[in-house]
């Protein structure tokens, strides 16, 4: 028998649930790809959140997809009721969903949309692989694990109680930094042959990056005047914007909302400032740029700044804390970044460290699981 059929020789038809950010949709993505690739036969369909950026991924993707109604948990009456809400009719729509589609085994790639389909998944005795993606694991993944045949974690799981097995995270086609500087770098309108800064905040951006680095950018001209920038925002509706600011500053730069061949990206900068989610860290790694990270502050568990910290001890990418307040960053990420820019030998030594280091794509080996879940 095939490690993708069932015992009737069915090929197998597989349920990816999560969604909310580009960082749940993305490994999901690339697993699919690698499930093809091992068995032509297997189908597959994702159950994202109804958020723009599922939509838009998938899409971009042609991939199947049945948006759910699941919705994260606010803590408000109304935000309970609203969440309460989704996971109801969340249930019921997988459920549903399973069945039109013949579903056989489910891959929860975390968040507020895998918890409900992985209980309608249980109630209709599918079995279910967990791809955990932070090293503190959320509540959600807690839930979801226990009801799951599998867990696997894309990085060492600390807190909790958690010690499931690290595969690495699986990265898709369009996220790997396979062009050259020179290539990717036309692709965006820079010059080929010049320094790229990539400014990034994924895919729903990030406040302080986006107000925050083309300020400093200005201050520190000199250190820029070799440089280029691309900046991708996250909101459309900041693009105008943020280009106005950069072209007022002097620094050459192109600004996107968002890039879905993101390995592009990767591959023309020689330096980057990003968040820290478990897609950001693990595609930078991947690529060998040299980051430095505003890990996301809002956290109760500061899952962002545990997500960094291997590539940190790896010696390819600095950790500045995110203080809320602009002018208190600022002063942390000011010289650092000035430093950066200007000293080829630090980049260069960040960069052999995550060659060295790199912990490679996961995805066959995730993909090689899904089909033998049983």
């Amino acid at each position: 028998m095939h490690a993708g059929t069932d015992a009737t020789g069915k090929p197998a038809s597989i349920l990816f649930a999560g969604g909310g950010s580009g960082g749940h949709i993305s490994p999901g993505l690339a697993i699919a790809e690698a499930v093809r690739e091992l068995d032509g036969n297997a189908t597959c369909c994702f159950a994202p959140s109804e958020r723009e950026i599922d939509r838009s991924m998938l899409q971009q993707a042609d991939e199947d997809f049945e948006p759910m109604p699941a919705k994260p948990l606010l803590r408000s009456v109304r935000g309970i009721a609203a969440c309460w809400r989704g996971y109801r009719d969340t249930k019921i729509a997988a459920a549903t969903l399973f069945e039109s589609r013949r579903i056989d085994r489910v891959v929860a790639l975390g968040g507020f949309v895998s918890a409900p389909v992985v209980a309608a998944a249980t109630a209709a005795g599918l079995p279910v692989l967990l791809l955990n993606l932070d090293r503190v694991p959320g509540r959600a993944n807690r839930m979801v694990a226990r009801r799951s045949n599998t867990v696997l974690s894309a990085v060492e799981t600390i807190r909790h109680g958690t010690a499931w097995p690290a595969v690495g995270l699986p990265i898709r086609r369009a996220a790997r930094a396979d062009g050259s500087p020179e290539t990717t770098r036309v692709g965006f309108g820079l010059d080929p042959n010049r320094d790229t800064l990539l400014i990034t905040g994924a895919s729903q951006g990030a406040r302080t990056i986006n107000e925050l680095v083309p300020r400093i950018a200005e201050r520190l001209s000199g250190a820029m005047a070799s440089w280029q920038v691309l900046h991708l925002c996250g909101d459309e509706q900041l693009v105008e914007t943020l280009q106005s600011r950069w072209d007022n500053s002097g620094v050459d730069a192109r600004v996107r909302s968002f890039v879905h061949e993101m390995g592009d990206a990767w591959a023309s900068a020689s330096l980057c400032i990003s968040r820290a989610g478990a897609n950001s860290v693990a595609e930078a790694w991947a690529a060998a740029v040299p980051t430095v990270f505003l890990p996301y502050p809002h956290h109760r568990d500061n899952h962002q700044l545990h997500n960094a910290q291997p590539m940190v001890e790896a010696g390819g990418a600095v950790v500045i804390e995110d203080r809320r307040d602009p002018e208190s960053t600022r002063h942390l990420l000011e010289p650092v970044l000035e430093q950066l820019l200007g000293s080829e030998d630090d980049r260069m030594r960040m960069h052999r460290c995550l060659v060295r280091e790199s912990p490679g794509n996961a995805a066959q080996k995730v993909a090689q699981a899904v089909l033998e879940l049983a």
